[in-house]
């Protein structure tokens, strides 16, 4: 059956599939839009699963705040090409939008959710049809608190949210920290909050270090407890030093300027 110009359009513009995929899915339906639309999306599917077993470590990274609440995610693909695809980037975003309205508690809730009338991953599914990539919404995570502020690095590879206690705190003020937090790539706020095998970890690794360089057996769980400090200050987000001041650190940035920041959260698709 013969498709004009027209119903392929108008099914594009419905779908965002292809020129060809569209008129061989309205040809294949007889010119029924909602069967079409039905083909288009088993497609994806059908990529999706053949494409399963592929590795997509590149995508688009995305934050952002809105009050009291921030969200970051990242929608991955295969190739670096579609990672800067307008209409991926578009898609992300949108994501990004219905998860800062509707405050997912988990990946898998913020897929179930609908932009329109289709869900996230339905819609991503639909995508993969469209590029013949796999990909998958991989991350996301968010932060509440009086205030919250989102940073997103060039390239759409890493970004990182902070919450404050404090409302109103100084825009310039809470994207130091976001930034600080996206250089110097923290293990966790503070050093109550960092977990206790990796804490056990580094001390086993100061003491395995402290018999290397022939220290005494009485010494080492000293020098493991020091080597343990250092790692603190190195690797906690407040015990830092400031990357703008190394003379003093985040904590004491934030106290000299009455904020408070109470967790933060970082995604990278950039290998370190």
């Amino acid at each position: 059956m013969a498709v004009t110009m027209a119903e392929i359009s108008k099914l594009r513009t419905m779908t965002g599939a292809g020129m060809m995929d569209c008129k061989n899915a309205l040809i294949e339906a007889a010119n029924d839009f909602d069967k079409a639309i039905e083909i288009i999306r088993k497609k994806g599917q059908a990529v999706a699963a053949k494409r399963s077993d592929r590795e997509a470590s590149e995508g688009c990274v995305i934050a952002k705040a809105d009050g009291g609440f921030a969200a970051v995610l990242a929608l991955k693909c295969e190739t670096d090409f579609v990672a800067k695809n307008a209409d991926f980037v578009a898609l992300t975003q949108s994501i990004l939008d219905v998860a800062l309205v509707e405050k997912p508690a988990t990946v898998e809730a913020l897929s179930a959710l609908k932009i329109g009338d289709k869900t996230i991953a339905d819609l991503i599914v639909e995508r993969i049809g469209i590029t013949g990539e796999k990909m998958e919404l991989d991350f996301y995570e968010f932060v509440q608190g009086g205030t919250t502020v989102a940073y997103i690095h060039p390239g759409n590879k890493l970004a990182t949210l902070v919450a404050f206690t404090e409302e109103g705190v100084d825009y310039q003020i809470a994207r130091d920290i976001a930034m600080q937090a996206a250089a110097m790539n923290p293990v966790s706020l503070d050093r109550a909050s960092v977990p206790a095998k990796m804490i056990e970890t580094e001390l086993e690794v100061g003491r395995e270090k402290a018999r290397e360089e022939g220290k005494p057996e009485a010494m080492l769980e000293k020098i493991a407890q020091g080597r343990l400090n250092k790692f603190y200050q190195d690797s906690t987000l407040l015990e830092q030093s400031f990357i703008k001041d190394s003379k003093i650190t985040v904590e004491a940035y934030l106290k000299a300027n009455k904020a408070t920041a109470i967790a933060f959260k970082r995604i990278t698709l950039n290998q370190e």
